[in-house]
């Protein structure tokens, strides 16, 4: 990449101080272009191009090389200055980088941040206490794109090429009521469309064109007595005993929940994605978050 600066007269060019820099070391045009691994007629060209922007003659040249004029003199000092900044940049965002401290913005669901993410980040803060981890739990989906989070760990593959994903699970998904509820109901018959039975259900399955089922089975004849948007909150609805409803197998049976024919599951398994940007894949905070998001997720398989 090149940088340009806008002159009176024209664009300087900010990498020609390099040029400038290297002939003024070096003190000829050819063990310049051989410091700099590029030909000796660039060199030329570029210095000329330099002097031209600057309106000024930075070199003598002689039999003896070129040495500075007094106005390359003034140059040379803030050409330095500019060297000395790039350097520090560099030295300052690798630093940034590669050092396992500073602030990453991690947003997800409640239900997979008090199940799984949590437990991983105090595993993460016990062995690099200088990662600060911002958790923003919504059941909104946060613009990658623009930068609102660093990582996110969500149930909706981004079709954006510029984000990197990664599946975490996918978790099949079956029919589930609590001890209570199966006491006091009895387990719906297969085929009767749930007539009987209370359901929970998660709110935007409602609003898709097809027709809801659960466990496989249309929904017509049972009685809706919750919805939610969370499926924490519906998983706890299940366990207080609301209704039936779909919850992921590996879940249900930390939740103690019991499953309702056990033959049947979801058509659609229950997916979790890593997503998180390219530039900022390697960078060490964001590794180490993304390596314990990982790893939690691998002891749940």
């Amino acid at each position: 990449m090149q940088i340009c600066i806008k002159t009176q007269e024209s664009l300087m060019n900010w990498d020609d101080t390099r040029i400038f820099l290297a002939v003024q070391r070096e003190r000829s045009l050819r063990a310049a272009a051989r410091m700099l691994g590029i030909d000796q007629a660039t060199v030329g060209r570029r210095l000329a191009l330099l002097e031209k922007a600057l309106g000024a003659t930075l070199f003598l040249r002689s039999s003896q090389g070129y040495s500075l004029t007094a106005a390359g003199e003034l140059a040379l000092q803030a050409a330095l200055e500019m060297e000395n900044a790039a350097q520090a940049l560099v030295s300052r965002t690798q630093g940034s980088d590669q050092r396992l401290a500073g602030e990453v913005r991690l947003a997800t669901t409640d239900s997979l941040a008090l199940g799984l993410l949590l437990p991983a980040l105090k595993v993460l803060n016990g062995q690099h206490p200088d990662i600060k981890v911002n958790l923003n739990i919504s059941p909104q989906l946060l613009n990658m794109a623009k930068r609102e989070a660093d990582i996110a760990v969500r149930t909706i593959k981004p079709d954006n090429p510029d984000l990197l994903t990664r599946r975490l699970a996918s978790w099949p998904v079956g029919l589930y009521a609590s001890k209570a509820y199966l006491a006091s109901r009895g387990e719906p018959a297969r085929g009767s469309a749930f007539a009987g039975h209370d359901l929970v259900v998660f709110e935007p399955h409602l609003h898709r064109q097809e027709p809801l089922k659960l466990g496989g089975e249309s929904i017509a004849a049972g009685r809706i007595v919750s919805s939610h948007h969370s499926s924490l909150t519906l998983r706890s609805a299940i366990s207080a005993g609301f209704g039936l409803g779909e919850v992921p197998i590996v879940i249900a049976e930390r939740d103690g929940l019991v499953r309702v024919w056990p033959e049947r599951q979801r058509a659609r398994p229950y997916e979790i994605w890593l997503v998180t940007h390219q530039d900022l894949r390697h960078t060490a905070r964001i590794d180490a978050v993304i390596h314990h998001i990982v790893s939690a997720f691998a002891a749940w398989e």
